[in-house]
């Protein structure tokens, strides 16, 4: 092995030149092999013809191996392309020998070039095989990965050659659900059923499966991945097939299941139409533009071709991402959308109006929100004033500027809320609805809101914080074992607010179908069985990760809720519901917002839980005020504030 790794890591001059006098004995030994075939025994001949023709067909064969390129291959890719090549230039060489033995009047039976053909294209192509397959055993690293690639479709096929190439995996078998693929072999890989996957993985003590079926459906992907949870195997996936077309990735990059395959959640195709409407050549504004709900509606705004995208966002470091990223964006859609780029919170309303004027803005997106539950609860006054009075303003802004649709981003949190957060966001969504009740009248501008749960990815998501906890071999924490969250994209998210706000008519409150609950332990278990480990616990007590209970956060509940009452309808979307709900009158909810203005600015924190509890947000009567300041205040409550702002 030692001698073959110093014969493979010669200059490549040696190597041209060992392979033209390995050509040289392998055109010889053929010429006098089709003698002895043809003549059935030995037969070497040895008069100045024969030899002339000998000697002139080498000489020809390796000019020809040398135009066609076959000595610049480098034998470790070497692939079907190379054995057409060496048929060629085999050809070529018999009819030499056919061509000479005329000139030379040499004494050669008219078989023996067809023979020599024969024999030079299995010792020529045969010998650069065999080399190759020599320099990849040598290369192999006996610790490398044994990997099975699930699925033996085209892009199966292309993982198995970029894997062979690298030194790090050992490619054992294919594995797909096509019965006319059953054991079948391609690319000298076994194809084998998916009911045998276990017996594969006891057999060749595999480390990885790889899941080579992008153009699968995330329902039939989830199917998949599930059937593989109970293995000891880490499973990773090729990139999207749309990534690997544009050329932005390689099927060789290989990544974790995406969240999206675990929830088997297929997204519905946009209506173009709803798409377009608030959007196409219009001045369309977006608060809170560089969040992740927030980047991701200018991202899909952007496809649209609006005429300007206003980009409102508090933080400077946000907004020049988001405003660097649409930049490229415009380029490579190749749209003409001017990106406005402007500094700014939702709380100052002279800037809000100004803005709003001075752009003629057309529609807005409203998601400039305090939305992590546990920081609105230890800051309560920044979390009223950002939420409730910050969409108000925008709202105001909105009818003074004459905008024609304004949508605000709400959450299930707001349903029954047992946080500030959630009365935070009933309370906007109330301000709306009084807004819409009344400006309706002598107004055009359409107010809804829409409602949905937590989305992949966001900032506040603990998806991001499982993966890091199990990459450190920590212990994953979840706050409890029967709470549950819905989940949705950020991408189909972003898309179902543009399209229901699309179909507002004006104070209506949209709820995004978000397909079935997800146990939030059971996904902690999934990703830790992903990536190749198992679960420590009573049971188990050899596992790798520990799954910790931490308690709910201040404010938390079990489970979220889209709804506050039965009273629901559907409307053109199959994903889209319209929920009917009692909401304030205008002058109702301003004595209200004037009285919680009031409490903010004396700092009165149990007032303004009071006053949200008594407004109609259902927000729990049990809550305990947990901002920081207010017990910091407060002599008997100091070591709950440590406690409240170190809690994990």
């Amino acid at each position: 092995m030692h001698i073959l790794m110093k014969i493979w890591s010669i200059p490549r001059f040696y190597k041209r030149l060992i392979s033209l006098l390995l050509d040289t004995g392998i055109v010889t030994l053929c010429f006098y092999s089709a003698f002895s075939v043809r003549l059935g025994d030995v037969y070497i001949p040895l008069s100045s013809q024969i030899v002339s023709v000998l000697l002139g067909t080498v000489f020809v064969t390796l000019i020809v191996f040398t135009k066609l390129g076959l000595y610049r291959a480098v034998l470790r890719y070497l692939t079907f392309h190379a054995l057409v090549v060496v048929a060629i230039g085999a050809f070529i060489s018999a009819a030499t020998v056919a061509v000479l033995s005329f000139y030379f009047n040499a004494s050669i039976p008219r078989t023996v070039p067809m023979i020599y053909f024969t024999f030079v294209v299995l010792f020529a192509g045969g010998t650069r095989m065999a080399v190759r397959l020599l320099i990849e055993y040598t290369h192999q690293n006996r610790h490398s990965a044994r990997v099975l690639i699930y699925g033996a479709g085209n892009t199966g096929r292309q993982l198995a050659i970029a894997l062979r190439s690298a030194s790090h995996y050992q490619v054992k078998a294919f594995i797909d659900g096509n019965k006319t693929l059953a054991y079948t072999v391609i690319q000298g890989l076994t194809v084998y059923p998916p009911e045998t996957v276990q017996d594969l993985v006891d057999k060749h003590d595999i480390d990885k499966i790889l899941l080579a079926m992008p153009r699968t459906s995330r329902t039939e992907r989830k199917r998949i991945i599930d059937n593989l949870l109970h293995l000891p195997v880490e499973v990773l996936t090729v990139p999207d097939f749309d990534d690997i077309v544009e050329g932005n990735a390689t099927v060789d990059q290989l990544k974790d299941v995406a969240i999206d395959d675990l929830l088997g959640r297929d997204p519905v195709a946009p209506s173009p139409e709803l798409m377009q409407a608030n959007l196409f050549e219009k001045v369309v504004m977006v608060t809170g533009a560089g969040g992740s709900i927030g980047s991701e509606l200018c991202r899909q705004i952007l496809a649209q071709s609006p005429k300007t995208l206003v980009l409102l966002e508090l933080s400077e470091y946000c907004l020049y991402q988001i405003d660097k990223e649409l930049n490229q964006l415009t380029k490579q859609l190749n749209v003409a959308t001017q990106i406005v780029p402007l500094l700014g919170s939702v709380q100052r309303p002279n800037r809000l109006t100004t803005i709003m004027k001075a752009f003629d803005v057309q529609t807005v997106y409203h998601a400039a929100a305090y939305k992590h539950v546990p920081l609105v609860e230890y800051n309560v006054i920044e979390g009223v004033r950002n939420n409730v009075f910050g969409t108000y303003h925008c709202a105001k802004a909105a009818i003074a500027a004459n905008v024609e649709s304004f949508v605000l981003i709400s959450t299930d949190k707001a349903v029954r809320p047992t946080n500030i957060m959630g009365a935070s966001k009933r309370m906007a969504e109330l301000a709306l609805q009084a807004l819409a009740d009344e400006t309706g009248k002598s107004h055009h501008t359409r107010f809804c809101m829409v409602r949905f749960g937590n989305v992949l990815g966001s900032s506040g998501s603990v998806i991001p914080l499982f993966k890091r906890q199990i990459a450190e071999g920590n212990a994953v924490t979840v706050t409890h074992p029967d709470i549950i969250r819905y989940f949705m994209t950020i991408p189909e998210a972003a898309q179902l607010v543009i399209q229901a706000g699309a179909m507002a008519k004006g104070g209506d409150v949209f709820v995004l179908d978000m397909g079935e609950p997800v146990k939030i332990v059971d996904l902690a278990e999934k990703l830790i069985r992903l990536s190749g480990l198992e679960v420590k616990s009573e049971d188990n007590p050899n596992g790798d990760i520990e799954i910790q209970y931490t308690g709910l956060r201040p404010g938390e509940k079990l489970y979220e809720e889209l709804l506050i009452g039965d009273n629901v309808s559907g409307t053109g979307h199959e994903r889209i519901m319209a929920a009917h709900e009692t909401y304030l009158s205008l002058n109702l909810f301003e004595q209200i917002l004037t009285e919680l203005d009031t409490a903010c600015q004396a700092f009165d924190y149990p007032t303004i839980q009071r006053i949200l509890q008594d407004a109609p947000t259902q927000f729990t009567r049990k809550h305990e005020l947990g901002d920081l300041v207010w017990q910091a205040s407060q002599p008997v409550s100091r070591e709950n504030v440590i406690h409240l702002g170190t809690k994990k």
